[in-house]
């Protein structure tokens, strides 16, 4: 497989990177990523995270890919010495930027932008004092802030750490590195993943072993390589026969893949490389994720470039799909796999599914949504929101039983919204925590019961999966409108919701069979496959 394929995919992004920023150097945001900010004014604040986007230039300038017209142009190496300084001199004192709100002082976002500096920098050869200093005090800041819930956030803190460190000849940082290890190392759970905010997501793991990986060729330490192998052998069950990856059974709903990870993995660890072999052939086939969002760009981007220039030539063979089921009990993902099918249920989202056969999508299912009129409200009632559901698994079939719960609304107001930026800008230099903690909960999804309980069977028989879906209620008045979409989620983070090509599946729209019951009544819907 041609590792050309993630310079292509790259590549095609370099416009809109250069798009989004200020390449006026007599403008004073001259350096800025942030188009809402300095062109279109629409925010009166930048978001630091966006800074990252410097790595993919720095890498375009520096990496003799064919057909590459960014190479060794002497513009896009002052452009990116111009993010690097625009991120040093825009900070907080205290050395952190802000991501989603003003004063926010994110760590999140100062580690991306840290992190795309450092790599830029040493990748240029740049000599510029000014920007080591400002790097020592983003690293400083970081070095002391709270451990993160994020085993991605806290890899790429570490990393940061070792890279400056190694830069500026210092071991400084020794002792904090230490001990920030030993806490990744105990977000990593038996079953090999990584926690996102106590949850596992697909997508974020894979982000994470790219960071630990960077870390471990920067520095080798066999505490990492084991824990990177029982990481990698993860993946090897999420990378789907077709070559696609995640989905709405994850945590955080999230399609990404980051492939840099496992070129550095697979110098020592031939399956890392028969991983990415198997998500080029559906990168080919026009099978990965969108991700030209304008705040997750950079990442996917600069994890493309490096994954192409540190591409391992000599690819082991390809092995025969394993037909052993995986029950993941604490991520709570069974995977079910039969000769040619796979299906993989996530049964902390009530069911929600995807089921391959013979190397092709057939179905994603993400449960019953309903949209229920209460008063002059009009809410929705779903089955996908992780909860404790009861759960029956036995060889050939299982059983999911649980309640709809209402989508908690997700839009902030107008007046919300003067609300918070009047507390942040009264508050955030000394509560910007504590107020953060406030919008997420007005942001991220809660979980309310709705009165509504489902079933969902799934069997073999007959070589098939019999699928077997049950929704029961009191009354059925007030329902405008029911079915099952292949894509539904209910949260709102960076790189869930992007568009996949197995999206396009059509709404299986029941709000006729709805109609027809009476009070009592179940609606019970049947599929083979």
């Amino acid at each position: 497989m041609s590792k050309d394929l993630f310079a292509r995919e790259a590549l095609t992004q370099i416009p809109k990177i250069l798009t989004l920023l200020d390449r006026n150097p007599h403008s004073p945001t001259y350096g800025c990523f942030d188009r809402n900010f300095w062109h279109y004014k629409i925010k009166d604040f930048a978001n630091g995270r966006m800074q990252e986007l410097v790595l993919p230039l720095a890498l375009v300038y520096d990496l003799p890919i064919s057909d590459n017209p960014y190479y060794q142009q002497p513009t896009i190496k002052n452009w990116v010495e111009a993010g690097i300084l625009y991120t040093t001199n825009t900070v907080h004192p205290d050395s952190f930027c802000d991501e989603t709100l003003p004063l926010e002082h994110s760590a999140s976002a100062t580690a991306f932008s840290l992190f795309a500096g450092l790599e830029s920098y040493h990748l240029l050869e740049l000599m510029n004092y000014e920007i080591l200093q400002g790097f020592e005090r983003q690293a400083n800041g970081l070095a002391h802030c709270k451990f993160s819930q994020s085993a991605s956030h806290e890899a790429l803190i570490i990393l940061c750490l070792e890279r400056l460190g190694q830069m500026l000849q210092t071991s400084k940082w020794h002792r904090i590195k230490a001990s920030r290890l030993e806490w990744l190392l105990s977000l990593q759970s038996q079953e090999g993943w990584f926690k996102e905010n106590e949850t596992f997501d697909p997508g974020y793991h894979t982000l994470t072993i790219s960071f630990l990986a960077q870390l471990d060729d920067l520095r080798s330490d066999l505490r990492l390589k084991e824990s990177l192998m029982k990481a990698v052998e993860l993946v090897s069950y999420f990378i789907h026969p077709d070559g696609s990856y995640g989905g709405e059974y994850g945590s955080l709903n999230t399609y990404q893949f980051f492939p840099y990870g496992f070129e550095l993995v697979g110098e020592w660890l031939p399956d890392a490389l028969r991983i990415n072999d198997r998500f080029l052939l559906g990168l080919k086939n026009g099978l990965s994720a969108c991700y030209g969002d304008d705040y997750s760009l950079g990442n996917q981007v600069w994890n493309y470039l490096l994954a192409w220039r540190d591409f391992v030539p000599g690819r082991p063979q390809p092995l025969a799909r394993d037909v052993a089921s995986i029950w993941l009990k604490e991520a709570e993902i069974l995977i079910k796999r039969r000769p040619y099918v796979e299906l993989y249920v996530a049964l902390n989202k009530g069911g929600v599914f995807k089921l391959f056969r013979e190397n092709k999508l057939i179905l994603s299912d993400t449960h019953f949504s309903l949209q229920v009129r209460q008063g002059r409200q009009i809410k929705n009632a779903v089955a996908h929101l992780m909860s404790s559901y009861t759960i029956h698994v036995e060889q050939d079939e299982v059983l999911i039983e649980g309640g709809l719960s209402w989508v908690k609304p997700n839009q902030l107001s107008s007046l919300k919204l003067v609300l918070i930026r009047v507390l942040m800008l009264i508050l955030g230099r000394f509560f910007s925590k504590q107020i953060q903690g406030l919008n997420r909960s007005e942001i991220v999804q809660g979980k309310q019961d709705a009165p509504f309980r489902f079933t969902r069977r799934f069997r073999w028989e007959r070589n098939q999966w019999h699928i077997i879906d049950e929704l029961y209620a009191d009354s059925w008045r007030g329902i405008i409108s029911a079915g099952i979409a292949c894509d539904q989620t209910s949260i709102d983070i960076p790189l869930s919701r992007t568009f996949q090509r197995g999206q396009l599946q059509p709404w299986l729209d029941l709000t006729d069979e709805i109609r027809k019951l009476t009070p009592g009544q179940s609606l019970k819907l049947e599929r083979r496959f």
